[in-house]
């Protein structure tokens, strides 16, 4: 007889972007193009397009509890990743969650505000995180302004990464991605640090263009997809990192909007209009 084989799978925890370019819908779209089943549970709707965020709603937690135990109940989970949470009885909930269902591969990406600079979590998000969430995860990925934001320390160069990083870490993060994709840099350079290890970076080049919405969504969600996939997390990181940088290359070739577009999640299917 023969046993069918059961998905690999990832769950998001994020807002909804109608624009399509980030949330949800780019950790649906990074799960499908790297052969993992995605599973969703939505934290908030957001009225948003290229150019501007115009409004923003958060769900109930008792709704997002529902959506969490639903999946949760039914489909075994490899890696679950977190995008906005926009409460901090949501990051509860969430942190309830992990617990019950003995979640072992977490990945945050502490959303705060949209690429256009609209603001998606009040400030006492961020003391919920640190709270109830960095002991139960695997990593978070701030960029620079949550960096700065989380750990109360200025990020001018690259050589400010271990001075925030260490404050997480001393936090209670067991792992942080500091990105520097906010740098004014030849290079695109994001940073691990580990309580456990020395700091690894990893690089590619900037790539000219406004074509970025979502890309912090993106890496974040590759991450998770290839955790699902059985890489450990330096790997895991590194090949993500490679699909972003693919997917913001070829992006850039093309056009969505009038603002900041999305990167091309499905550049290696070659299939063009």
């Amino acid at each position: 007889m023969n046993v069918p084989m059961r998905y690999l799978t990832a769950l998001t925890v994020a807002g909804s972007d109608s624009g399509g370019c980030a949330g949800i819908q780019a950790d649906l779209k990074t799960f499908s193009a790297l052969g993992v089943f995605g599973a969703s549970v939505i934290t908030a709707v957001t009225a948003q397009s290229t150019v501007e965020v115009r409004a923003v709603e958060a769900l109930s937690p008792g709704i997002v509890r529902q959506q969490l135990e639903a999946v949760l109940d039914d489909i075994p989970i490899d890696a679950l990743k977190t995008g906005m949470l926009p409460s901090p009885e949501i990051v509860e909930v969430v942190a309830d969650v992990i617990d019950r269902y003995a979640l072992k591969c977490v990945v945050v990406d502490p959303v705060m505000a949209s690429t256009s600079g609209a603001r998606l979590a009040p400030a006492e998000v961020a003391a919920a995180l640190r709270r109830l969430l960095y002991r139960r995860v695997s990593l978070i990925t701030p960029n620079i302004p949550e960096a700065e934001a989380l750990s109360g320390k200025a990020i001018r160069t690259e050589k400010d990464f271990r001075a925030a990083a260490e404050a997480l870490l001393k936090q209670g993060c067991p792992a942080v991605l500091i990105k520097g994709g906010h740098l004014s840099s030849a290079g695109s350079v994001d940073t691990l640090f580990r309580q456990d290890g020395e700091a690894v970076s990893f690089s590619s080049p900037r790539i000219d263009t406004a074509n970025l919405h979502g890309t912090g969504c993106t890496l974040s969600a590759a991450i998770a997809a290839y955790r699902a996939l059985g890489q450990p997390l330096e790997a895991a990181i590194k090949s993500a990192k490679t699909y972003v940088s693919s997917a913001i290359l070829s992006g850039s070739k093309r056009t969505l909007g009038k603002g900041h577009g999305p990167v091309d999640h499905f550049f290696q299917l070659g299939i063009r209009n």
